[in-house]
């Protein structure tokens, strides 16, 4: 079985929404926005169908805590996946039109995928 190429596009967050745009409007079917921690960043990898059935998928890396566009002005149904983010990473997403506010899953931990944060190194003592 022959598995087809499945690109990931390195984009800025800038650029997130006009690329999105471009997807919907060239009719495109999203398929999953999809958040993972490496090396201490997030990547959010926003993947979409064409017509003909291809691929694309387009990624973004922020910081722990960042704050990102959401998609849901092109793609309704996105604010699923918006607040599955906000929950698990604790990414804030602007604009979603469906917002739980924090409250899309009710984990023991706040925002239990998250990057850890770096700890300050401790404070050397001074010698007297």
């Amino acid at each position: 079985m022959k598995r087809e190429a499945q690109p990931v596009e390195a984009i800025e967050v800038a650029d997130l929404l006009a690329r999105v745009g471009e997807r919907k409007a060239a009719g495109d079917r999203m398929v999953a926005i999809s958040c993972a921690v490496v090396e201490g960043e997030n990547e959010v990898t926003y993947s979409f169908e064409d017509r003909d059935h291809r691929f694309l998928n387009l990624r973004i890396t922020v910081p722990p805590g960042a704050t990102i566009p959401s998609v849901t002005p092109a793609y309704w149904g996105a604010f699923v996946y918006e607040n599955e983010i906000h929950d698990l990473y604790g990414l804030t997403v602007e604009g979603m039109n469906v917002d739980f506010g924090g409250h899309f899953y009710a984990t023991k931990v706040p925002y239990p995928f998250a990057a850890p944060t770096p700890k300050a190194a401790p404070a050397k003592e001074e010698k007297e």
